[in-house]
């Protein structure tokens, strides 16, 4: 299933529309919109721009995630994962990475550093209910269906 996807550019790094890097890839790549290379301290976290601005259809979202390869090597990872980009929000994406690594890394402009992905999403009607209907979990909660 293909969603069109308007996009513009913004910003002063003109950074490549975000790619699949194979025909079977379900994040596109976005890159780091930076004028300079950025060093992420261990612990540190920092907002990066993506020099993009995009249209999401109705009845999608945008998906902010991490690259594993970030993260194996890394440990950098997307702090609020996955973002949701609204499809109503126009305004720069703007990618929150975390170094949660022992070491600090170096970020340069262009880096491949998320993925976005479209995905549907369905809009939930809300019905005030006096009970719910039975199941064999019932309020089991955090660890509740052992390890």
């Amino acid at each position: 299933m293909q969603v069109q996807v308007r996009v513009q550019r913004v910003g002063p790094v003109e950074v490549p529309l975000p790619t699949y890097q194979t025909p079977g890839s379900a994040g596109l790549d976005l890159c780091a919109a930076l004028p300079e290379g950025i060093r992420l301290e261990p612990g540190q976290r920092r907002l990066i721009p993506a020099g993009l601005r995009i249209e999401i259809p109705p009845g999608y979202e945008g998906q902010v995630r991490p690259r594993s390869g970030l993260a194996l090597r890394h440990g950098i990872t997307v702090l609020n994962s996955p973002g949701t980009i609204d499809s109503d929000y126009r305004g720069e994406l703007g990618i929150v990475l975390i170094n949660h690594g022992a070491e600090s890394v170096q970020i340069a402009p262009l880096d491949r550093i998320a993925q976005l992905v479209i995905a549907p999403v369905a809009a939930a009607q809300f019905e005030l209910a006096l009970s719910l209907s039975e199941t064999g979990r019932a309020a089991g909660g955090y660890g509740s269906t052992g390890l």
